[in-house]
């Protein structure tokens, strides 16, 4: 069998012997050999895959066009790769993909690099996970099938994006730890070119720049941050940012001691985390004035219900009975 493979970063791309894979030129089919592959983990029913892609029409108008759109994917796949079973495998209920089938997929391949390099527990990276990630970053040709604008593809696509980002921090803070400060800039530079507002590579860019000799880059970066984020955000740089160029023009910025980059954990960025204390502490103060504002209006109303109980005319107050007038009255009726 003639293996499968398929890009979904940037453009799809589905060849067969370097040789397009022909009858799947229909958007609809497209979308939804894509959708069965992002989900190839577990069978999509009918039902679910008819109301996705065709939920204008009414359900036996959709389920006619899915069983339309199998027929033909179900064909090209089959001309193409020749199969002795079918690797469209379907039921009365359910659809899916052999995964027994001969299939390179680039985002398979890219979330097992994320996996390896984000296990739990993993504090470290070893020169095989650093050479898995700088291969499934290059597998990153773009965003997940561009220009493509429904909403199950939008959320796979930050998905996707986020992973990415990730892949690229986790790169960026191994070439610091080992002092390649080439190396970091390039991943700076790649994740800049995919979310230009982000910040704290910003703030890493300018600090691989002056601990590399070049304190010149490292302050016209400063400048492009400023740049991006009123452009992206209409906000101004955060104060660690700030600080960091006032230290790097003063010509007061000390780089890390190759010590210290050996003992503290390999991951941690001071300047983010210094930000997020503060905008905690700003979310403790925010909170402690709601509350205190919170027990004044409880305190005012009260006072209110206190004054119109008091000032209430006589018919307007509620009837209370008396408990002692009520045993009276029920021992006269018994009597």
């Amino acid at each position: 069998m003639a293996p499968l493979h398929i890009s979904l970063f940037g453009r799809l791309r589905c060849t067969t012997d370097r040789r397009p894979v022909g009858g799947i030129e229909a958007r609809k089919v497209q979308e939804l050999l894509v959708y069965l592959l992002l989900h190839r983990a577990h069978p999509c029913t009918r039902e679910s895959l008819a109301t996705l892609l065709w939920g204008e029409h009414n359900d036996a108008q959709a389920r006619k066009y899915l069983r339309q759109a199998l027929w033909q994917l179900q064909g090209a796949l089959d001309s193409a790769c020749h199969p002795i079973t079918p690797l469209l495998r379907t039921d009365a209920e359910w659809v899916d993909l052999d995964p027994s089938a001969s299939l390179w997929l680039d985002v398979d391949q890219f979330e097992d690099a994320y996996a390896l390099a984000t296990r739990p527990g993993a504090s470290t990276l070893s020169q095989a996970e650093v050479d898995s990630l700088c291969e499934a970053v290059t597998l990153y040709q773009g965003d997940l099938l561009e220009g493509w604008r429904q909403d199950w593809c939008v959320i796979e696509r930050e998905r996707f994006q986020q992973m990415y980002l990730t892949m690229l921090d986790k790169l960026v803070a191994y070439a610091e730890h080992t002092q390649q400060y080439d190396f970091g800039v390039h991943y700076c530079e790649l994740a800049l070119r995919c979310d230009p507002a982000r910040e704290r590579i910003h703030r890493r860019l300018m600090r691989l720049h002056c601990m590399a000799g070049n304190r010149t880059a490292a302050l016209r970066q400063y400048e492009t941050c400023v740049t991006m984020l009123h452009r992206e955000l209409s906000v101004e740089p955060a104060k660690s940012t700030q600080l960091l160029y006032a230290q790097i023009r003063s010509d007061q910025f000390a780089a890390p001691s190759h010590d210290l980059l050996l003992t503290r954990p390999i991951y941690a960025d001071q300047a983010e985390l210094t930000d997020i204390l503060a905008q905690l502490g700003q979310i403790q103060t925010t909170l402690a004035q709601t509350l205190q504002q919170v027990a004044r209006e409880i305190a005012r109303v009260e006072t209110l219900l206190c004054d119109l109980s008091v000032n209430a005319p006589e018919t307007a107050r509620p009837l209370i009975p008396n408990p002692s007038s009520s045993g009276k009255s029920r021992s006269l009726m018994r009597g």
